[in-house]
Formats: C-alpha cells, structure tokens, sequence
C-alpha cells in the first residue's frame, strides 16, 4: 500500500469514527434541548437544540463528502476527487448561514413582544450545563482526531463542535439571567447564539470559496516543496513554483533549473527525480515539472533560431563535399548564444580530418546563426565504450 493510499484510508477511518461520535452525541443533546427547552419556556435552549439539528446535518454531510472525496481518478476527474470535501464545507457554510439568520429572526420577534415572554424553568440550565460540558469534551476529541490526519473539513467540523461548546455558554448565561428576573436575557441570548452561527457559517463558506477558485498552500508549506526540489541531484534552482490546493491536497507546478548542456533523457531522470520528491509530502496529490536548461525570467530564450533539421542539413552539405559525415549533433539554444557540437566517426583519418581546415566555418555560423561550432572526433576502446577526442573547433569573435 503507498503512502498517500494509506493515508487515504486512515483519513476515512478517522473521518467515520469521529463523525459517528457527533452523531450520536448531537442527536442526545438536540432532543434534551427541544423537548426540555419547550417545556421550560427557553428559546435560548430551543435555539441551542435546532443548532445542534444543523450540527446532524452536517455529520451527515461530512460522511457523504469523505466516502466520495477518497475515489480513484476516473475519466471526468483525472486528479481525484478531493474537492468534494471542498464543496461540502461550501454547502455546510451555507446551512450554517441560514440556521444563524432564522435564530436571530425568531429571536427579534421574541424581544419585540418582552410581555409574551415566560419564566424559564430550572431545567432549562442543568440540560445547557450538560451541553457545554459535552460539546467541549466533543470539540477536543474531534479536533485531536483530524490534526492528526490534516483534513481541513473534519478541523472545521470540529471547530463547530466548539461554537456549540460556546453557544451553550451563552445560553446558560442567558438562562441565569432569565431566572433572575431579567427574561429580556433569554431571548438575547438565542440572537447571540444564532450570531455566532451565521459567523461560523460565513467563515467555512468564504475558505472553501477561496479553495474552489484555486487557493494556493501557504508560504510555509510552498517554502517546504521549494527545499524538496532544490535537495534533488541535478536541480540548480528553481522558480516559477505554483500550488493549488484539491481538498486538503495540493497539485504543484515548478520549473527546475538543470546544466544547460545535458542530454534530454538525463534532464528527464532529474525532473522525475525532482517529481517523486515532492510526492514524498503527503499533500502533493500529483506535480508537474518543467526542465529549464536558464532562467527565463533572467535570461529570455533567444529570438527565432534555426531548427535542428535545418543545421543538420546545412552541416551535411558541407561534410558530404569532403566525403565526411557526423555520428551526433547536439544544439545549444542558450541566452547567450547558439552552439553546435558535431561528433564526428571514430574511423575519420588524420587526411580527412585535415580537409576541414578548409571548411568555411565563419560563413557557416554566419547562415546558421550560430556563436560557436565545436568539433570532436569519437574513439573507440574496449567495446562498448566510445570517447570523444577534440577534432576542432570554430568560435565566432
């Protein structure tokens, strides 16, 4: 099992068990708040209990999204499916807006009829007791839970559990100072309530708003897949670094700053290499590397240069007039400049060699667009083995 599997289905574990946890507390605790908020003349505890109805809603939502966020990428979603945890959090903000708005509604009409408002009943505070008690004892048990799996929309979750620890602390307060006489409190106590949720709701909605329209990681975490690509054997620099985040996931985007003069394939095991770095990190999801042989923000490539059928037709022309060929060619398209470097057969004589003094080389770079034309002349020891020897050069002054 990979890393990123394993952490997968430890996420959906904990996701399942935590959230079951609130289910079955929430559901306790919203009939006590009904049932005893109705018979003690409490809309604070009444208000309390619809919250915690909201707080079943959202359990429930937060097991839809964990079971369809954790699905293998398909043919309509190639990097997976993370963002469902991103789009829940968005439709649990939502819910939570609405239930702070109808709390704060009722809770007007209440204030505006003071000589409607009953006594409130002993009852009433042991039941929002037992609530703070609970929902504290919940909030830290979740919040332990889904730090240790890093899931953005269990720690929201969780965070609500303790908007409810607080809620109830201003019910119970508002309870006391009903029972003391001032029954303005109780009602006062509901808006605060319903306040509070619209607040968290407006919280969770506007961050996955922003995780939707692409947010990057923070500068901490860009900083640590920065060190990760630039540890990488091969990668001088790197820039042009871009996350966006998929859930509690990330996808990367990064250019990597290689030796201008090495092979393709070469280049390709860096940025491969480079890419299975970053992957190391359990919140890359995928990464995309792209070999840089300079800085293009520095050093702009150059204007338009020949293409390499182009050089190699006008390096054989001028090799097959002396009866020579080439073995390699390799083109250097540099800030600074364009450079050919030609091998030449192993078999060439010292007489052939000769003959390309006679080459006009100048004029040659001069067509081609070229700064410099190095020459070298392979050599062949055990089998298996080539070396190169300096045949000639030709540099542009």
């Amino acid at each position: 099992m990979s890393l990123s599997t394993a952490r997968a289905a430890e996420k959906q574990d904990v996701a399942r068990k935590t959230t079951f946890a609130s289910i079955a507390v929430n559901l306790v605790l919203m009939a006590a708040q009904i049932v005893v908020g109705v018979f003690a003349h409490s809309q604070a505890l009444i208000a309390d209990g619809v919250h915690s109805l909201a707080d079943l809603v959202s359990d429930f939502i937060v097991l839809l999204a964990n079971r369809h966020s954790n699905a293998a990428p398909d043919d309509d979603h190639n990097y997976g499916h993370s963002r469902y945890e991103t789009v829940a959090s968005l439709f649990l903000g939502a819910l939570l807006i609405a239930v702070g708005v109808g709390m704060l509604w009722r809770a007007g009409e209440r204030i505006t009829n003071l000589q409607d408002i009953p006594a409130v009943h002993a009852s009433a505070l042991v039941v929002a007791v037992i609530v703070l008690i609970s929902k504290e004892l919940l909030f830290r048990y979740m919040l332990r839970a889904a730090e240790r799996v890093r899931s953005a929309l269990l720690i929201a979750n969780a965070w609500h559990a303790r908007s409810d620890a607080a809620s109830s602390l201003v019910v119970a307060i508002g309870i006391i100072g009903s029972m003391a006489g001032w029954r303005l409190l109780d009602p006062i106590a509901a808006a605060i309530v319903g306040f509070m949720v619209a607040r968290m709701g407006w919280t969770f909605g506007w961050d996955a708003l922003q995780d939707l329209s692409d947010r990057a990681l923070d500068q901490a975490e860009t900083e640590k897949l920065r060190l990760l690509l630039v540890s990488t054997p091969g990668v001088r620099d790197v820039h042009e670094l871009r996350t966006r985040k998929m859930g509690d996931l990330a996808i990367v985007d990064a250019h990597i700053l290689v030796d201008p003069r090495i092979s393709v394939s070469e280049g390709h095991y860096i940025a491969e290499s480079a890419r299975a770095s970053l992957l190391t990190n359990t919140r890359v999801v995928d990464a995309l590397i792209h070999v840089d042989p300079e800085n293009d923000d520095v050093n702009p490539p150059p204007g338009r240069m020949p293409t390499r059928s182009a050089v190699s037709d006008a390096l054989s022309a001028v090799l097959d007039a002396r009866g020579l060929t080439y073995d390699n060619l390799n083109l250097h398209y540099l800030s600074s400049g364009f450079d050919i470097d030609v091998t030449l057969p192993a078999g060439l004589s010292d007489e052939q060699l000769g003959s390309l003094a006679h080459v006009d080389f100048d004029a040659l770079k001069r067509k081609l667009g070229a700064r410099e034309i190095r020459l070298a002349r392979a050599v062949r020891n055990p089998p298996g083995v080539v070396i190169t020897e300096h045949a000639a050069a030709s540099r542009s002054h």
